[in-house]
C-alpha cells in the first residue's frame, strides 16, 4: 500500500509504478483504491471509475473494473459532491451525513477488497490524503483501516520539495495507531532535487527514531508523462509555437486527457483564468466540467465569457468537449434537477437538456470530412468515452443569427463543426498518437510507453531486490536502512 503524508505527495505517480513493475514480474496485479475524490473519470464496462485508478490497471496489464474504485466523489461544490458506488451514480449517498456514510460503505469496499484479493497475486493500493488524518480516523474507509484489513506492506511517501520532509514523516508515522505503524515498511522522498547526500544523516536519524528505514530517494521527474490525477497541472509555456489555452474553471473534469499536449515539442500550453490569457491563445480549449452552471457563472464573473466570444467570433481554432460544448450553445434545461438551468453563451445554435440517466459509452469514433485547422483529422478514426448527462440538439437553421453553417461532424449528435470551431461529446482524441500526428506533425509517446518508464524509473531507485521483499512477510525482508536502499 502506498500511503502519503499529504496529498500532491506522489501517491499515484508511485503506485502506478509500482503495478507495471510487479506486472513485469509475471505476477498478476490490480490497482485498489476505496475512495478517490476526483473529476476526472473513465467509463469501464459497469459504469465509471476514477482515472488514477483507471491507468493504474493499465499500468498492471488488467481490464480496469469498478471493483478497483468502488467509491469515486466527484465534488460539485466546495461542501458537497456526487457519490459514484461501483460505477453508478447514488444521489441517495450524496445526500447522506459523511460519517454516516462511511458505515454504509466500508462493507463494500471490504468485499471489493477481498474479492481482488483473491483474484490477483498483488494488489497495489493507493492511500488517500494523509494517511494520518486523525479527525477523519474513526470513519477511515480509505488509508490505514484498508491496510489493516489488506495486511499490506505500507510505504509512506513524502513530497521532499515543499520542505519539511523528515517531520511530515516522522508526525505521520507517530500518529498512527500502534498497529497501523507496525504495517509501515518504508518511506519514500519524492521531487528531490539536488545532491542526494545532502540527505544524510537525516534518514538514519529518522529510522533511529521510528525504526522504519527510507527505502528510497526519487528525484523530480516533471517530465513523467502520467496524466494528473485532480487540479490543474500548470503548465510553463514550452515553446514559441503554437499557444495552446486551456480554460481551468472550478469544475473542470477530465482534464488527463490534455497531458499529450504537454509532450509536443514547441508547443505552448497554459490554463486560463484570467480574460487576456484566453486573448493570446491560437488554440482555445473548453475542457469538460462537472458542473455547467456553476462554471458558466465563474467565466461571467472573470470576464472570460467575453474573451471566448472574441475568441470564437473571430474565427480562431477551438475545440470544446462535452461540458465546453454545453457552454457554447443556448439554454441549459434541466426537468429532472440534475444540475440546474442555466443560460449558456449563445455561441453555437444547440441547446442542451440534462438527462436523468447518465450516458456512458467507450467506442471507436470517424470524424466527416473537417475544414480549417481540423482538415487534417478529416476521416480520422480514434477509440474515445463519453460520461455525460447532457443531451444536445440543433436549434437554428443556417443562415438564420448565426453567420456560420453548423456542420455534423460525429453520428448520434456527438459533435459539430462551426467555423473553426469543433465541439465534441467525445472525450480521449487527443490521447491518440494518430491524431496528434495529424494535428501537430509530432508523434507522441504512447501510454505503455509512459508506463514502462515509470516503471524503469523506480527500478533505478530502489534497491535490487527490495520491491520483491515488500512481498514477503516483515521478519524475512527488513532493510538495513538507507546506505543500503541506496546500493
Amino acid at each position: 500500500m502506498v500511503c502519503g503524508t499529504s496529498s500532491g505527495a506522489g501517491k499515484s505517480l508511485l503506485a502506478t509504478a509500482l503495478a507495471r513493475w510487479y506486472s513485469r514480474q509475471g505476477l498478476k496485479v490490480a490497482p485498489f483504491k476505496a475512495q478517490n475524490m476526483s473529476n476526472n473519470a473513465r467509463v469501464v464496462v459497469d459504469g465509471e471509475m476514477g482515472s488514477a485508478q483507471y491507468f493504474q490497471a493499465l499500468a498492471a496489464r488488467c481490464i480496469p473494473d469498478v471493483r478497483m474504485n468502488p467509491i469515486l466523489l466527484k465534488p460539485e461544490a466546495d461542501t458537497h459532491s456526487q457519490v459514484i458506488l461501483l460505477g453508478q451514480r447514488r444521489d441517495d449517498l450524496s445526500r447522506m451525513e459523511w460519517r454516516e456514510r462511511a458505515v454504509h460503505l466500508w462493507p463494500i469496499v471490504r468485499a471489493c477488497l477481498e474479492q481482488l484479493r483473491a483474484d490477483y497475486d498483488v494488489l497495489v493500493i493507493e492511500g488517500a490524503g494523509s494517511a494520518a488524518e486523525i479527525n477523519l480516523a474513526p470513519t477511515d474507509i480509505v488509508n490505514m483501516r484498508v491496510a489493516e484489513a489488506a495486511a499490506a506492506a505500507t510505504l509512506i511517501i513524502c513530497d521532499v520539495d515543499r520542505g519539511g520532509a523528515f517531520a511530515h514523516l516522522f508526525g505521520t508515522h507517530q500518529l498512527l495507531a500502534a498497529p497501523h505503524r507496525a504495517l509501515v515498511r518504508g518511506f519514500v522522498l519524492n521531487k528531490f532535487r539536488g545532491d542526494v547526500n545532502l540527505l544524510a544523516p537525516g534518514p538514519q536519524m529518522l529510522q533511529n527514531l521510528t525504526g522504519v528505514a527510507t527505502l528510497a530517494v526519487l528525484p523530480m521527474w516533471r517530465e513523467h508523462g502520467l496524466p494528473e490525477e485532480d487540479g490543474v497541472f500548470d503548465v510553463r509555456p514550452s515553446g514559441s509555437g503554437l499557444s495552446v489555452v486551456i480554460a481551468a474553471y472550478p469544475y473542470i473534469s477530465n482534464l488527463d486527457e490534455f497531458a499529450p499536449l504537454t509532450k509536443v515539442a514547441g508547443l505552448s500550453v497554459s490554463w486560463a483564468r484570467q480574460a487576456q490569457t484566453i486573448a493570446s491563445a491560437d488554440l482555445l480549449i473548453l475542457p469538460g466540467s462537472k458542473h455547467v452552471p456553476a462554471d458558466l457563472a465563474w467565466l461571467r464573473q472573470r470576464g472570460l465569457d467575453a474573451a471566448i466570444a472574441a475568441h470564437v467570433a473571430a474565427d480562431k481554432p477551438t475545440l470544446a468537449i462535452c461540458g465546453g460544448l454545453q457552454m457554447l450553445g443556448g439554454m441549459l434545461r434541466d426537468p429532472h434537477g440534475v444540475e440546474g438551468e442555466a443560460q449558456s453563451l449563445d455561441l453555437l445554435p444547440f441547446a442542451t437538456e440534462f438527462q436523468q440517466q447518465k450516458r456512458y459509452r467507450h467506442a471507436r469514433h470517424t470524424l466527416a470530412p473537417l475544414t480549417g485547422f481540423w482538415a487534417p483529422l478529416s476521416g480520422a478514426t480514434f477509440d474515445a468515452y463519453e460520461i455525460r448527462h447532457g443531451r444536445t440538439l440543433p436549434t437554428a437553421s443556417p443562415g438564420g443569427e448565426f453567420t456560420r453553417e453548423l456542420q455534423s461532424v460525429l453520428a448520434d449528435n456527438c459533435g459539430w463543426q462551426y467555423g473553426q470551431t469543433l465541439a465534441l461529446y467525445l472525450h480521449g482524441m487527443l490521447e491518440s498518437p494518430p491524431i496528434m500526428r495529424a494535428l501537430f506533425g509530432q508523434q507522441t509517446p504512447t501510454l505503455d510507453d509512459t508506463l514502462n518508464g515509470l516503471a524503469d524509473f523506480i527500478d533505478r531507485h530502489f534497491a535490487p531486490g527490495l520491491l520483491m521483499s515488500l512481498l514477503q512477510n516483515p521478519e524475512s525482508s527488513r532493510s538495513n536502512g538507507f546506505d543500503e536502499a541506496r546500493g
